[in-house]
């Protein structure tokens, strides 16, 4: 059986004086990442597909350097649209991140709506598995429409009660044959088990 993981990208260099989509990974993102580089559950891994933001990409360098596999970015699998507002202090995105999840259809504050971010991530990771290649495929990504897809292959409605936990580098798995979710959401050190 072949396995799907979504990850998402563990903590970042947070500057607001810098786009979101360019931010990198901490110090601690980045021991943490190379601590999973080496882990057995990733040891089938043949295809590792990255967003195009850097927090992503340099993620899914790191892992990919570890299993000797190459990365395929993809921009689209990039996280909902927040430019609208660009940085929010915490309290305040937290605040609008709870009404995204709580109301999909709209646009809050001029942010990509949830339907819309989660067709936008299903469009994408359908594209990846309709490749039908042998091995399991890594999706490293962001928190948001890495939650918005969990709800899709889970079949659950939109709600930020699905979301990953604080902190970020969790990870889901489900087969690609048929779809059914292996696992929820679990930090990534412990994603194997």
């Amino acid at each position: 059986m072949f396995i799907v993981r979504y990850l998402t990208h563990p903590q970042v260099q947070i500057d607001p004086a810098v786009p979101v989509p360019q931010w990198g990974l901490s110090s601690i993102g980045r021991a943490r990442t190379e601590v999973l580089a080496n882990a057995a559950w990733l040891a089938n891994t043949t295809q590792i597909v990255a967003s195009g933001e850097r927090k992503a990409i340099e993620t899914a360098e790191i892992i990919a350097a570890g299993l000797g596999v190459m990365i395929e970015i993809r921009d689209a699998m990039h996280e909902n649209d927040r430019s609208a507002t660009g940085f929010l202090k915490p309290a305040e995105f937290e605040a609008v991140a709870d009404q995204f999840f709580a109301e999909p259809e709209l646009s809050v504050r001029g942010w990509e709506r949830a339907v819309d971010a989660q067709s936008r991530i299903v469009r994408e990771a359908e594209a990846v598995l309709a490749r039908n290649r042998p091995g399991d495929v890594l999706f490293v990504g962001h928190g948001a429409v890495g939650t918005l897809l969990f709800c899709w292959y889970a079949g659950h409605p939109i709600a930020r009660v699905h979301d990953q936990p604080a902190g970020g580098g969790n990870c889901f798995a489900f087969a690609r044959q048929g779809h059914g979710i292996l696992h929820g959401w679990r930090r990534m050190e412990e994603a194997g088990i």
